[in-house]
């Protein structure tokens, strides 16, 4: 399966954007960006100290994701990004028309389990109810789907492909 979208893997940390973005990629034939690369070094670190980023921390991240996107506009890629919030989405949307969004979703246990697993990741568990809390699901008039992260990270991967061609049968 080949995309001309350019895919956003979002979702809270710990839902395995980093993990199912790149084989969501190799799937698509398309490059992958992760993206915490995207982040300036002032919100890794007061990610790391457990402090939420506010908005105003999140603008130039988005942005910088939003201006890859674009430039990938007609070609594909995935990005991974937890766009979390609509009006994130919508600013991603403005950079970058066409964006599809993969939603990945579970059990807040199950993501908590795994986030308590990762090693050398600046995002802790203890910001886990931010982003929950934080969270507005896909609404029905955006392009996307949303994928259980239960099982391992192939299986999930497959159900972002087939959830991907639903959406637009024509690329399949």
């Amino acid at each position: 399966m080949r995309t001309p979208h350019v895919v956003v893997v979002m979702g809270v940390a710990g839902t395995g954007k980093t993990t199912i973005g790149p084989l969501l990629a190799a799937r698509l034939g398309v490059p992958y960006a992760e993206g915490d690369d995207f982040h300036p070094e002032a919100n890794i670190a007061k990610m790391s100290a457990g402090t939420p980023l506010d908005d105003a921390d999140r603008w130039p991240w988005l942005d910088a994701i939003g201006a890859w996107a674009d430039g990938r506009a007609g070609l594909g890629g995935v990005v991974s990004c937890s766009a979390l919030k609509r009006a994130y989405r919508d600013r991603l949307r403005a950079a970058a028309p066409g964006l599809v969004f993969v939603h990945l979703a579970g059990d807040r246990a199950l993501i908590e389990d795994r986030m308590s697993h990762r090693q050398g990741h600046f995002m802790p568990t203890a910001l886990l109810d931010s982003q929950f809390a934080t969270l507005q699901p896909l609404e029905a008039d955006e392009a996307g789907a949303t994928v259980d992260v239960s099982g391992e990270p192939e299986e999930i991967a497959e159900r972002a492909v087939a959830a991907l061609r639903e959406l637009d049968p024509a690329s399949s």
